[in-house]
């Protein structure tokens, strides 16, 4: 028997997904707090750069965890069924559907606390949330 890949015409989806594994990748999906306020943070970002919510998730300055060398880049990887990636899955579909509060103080960038980015020192400093570090 031959397998084929069937794909989903619909880009809400694509884009549902991607943004769930940006957040994945950089939270690990620890907890319902962190996920919710980067993904806010991502609402935030969209709306200030007058672009689509998977537009700020590719962009590899905001998103460290896409660079190959990131120690958090292997969680891109997720796979689809693990509990904590269908959190960031829910938690996206419920931004994208504009259900989702300002939960990180309208932060437009982030980083996590085990490295300071050298952007971060001329930014204000306005929000930590489970080891996530936000930032106007």
């Amino acid at each position: 028997m031959q397998l084929s890949v069937i794909n989903n015409p619909d880009p809400s989806h694509i884009e549902r997904y991607e943004i769930a594994r940006a957040v994945f990748a950089e939270t690990g999906g620890r907890s319902l707090r962190s996920v919710e306020a980067l993904t806010s943070m991502i609402a935030n970002a969209a709306r200030a750069a007058d672009c689509r919510a998977v537009d700020i998730v590719r962009n590899a300055q905001i998103f460290t965890s896409r660079d190959k060398a990131s120690p958090n880049n292997h969680l891109w990887g997720v796979f689809a069924d693990n509990a904590g990636f269908q959190m960031c899955l829910r938690v996206a579909q419920k931004m994208l559907n504009g259900g989702l509060g300002d939960l990180c103080c309208g932060a437009t960038r982030f980083h996590n606390d085990t490295c300071i980015p050298e952007w971060a020192m001329s930014r204000g400093y306005i929000s930590e949330v489970d080891g996530l570090l936000f930032y106007l």
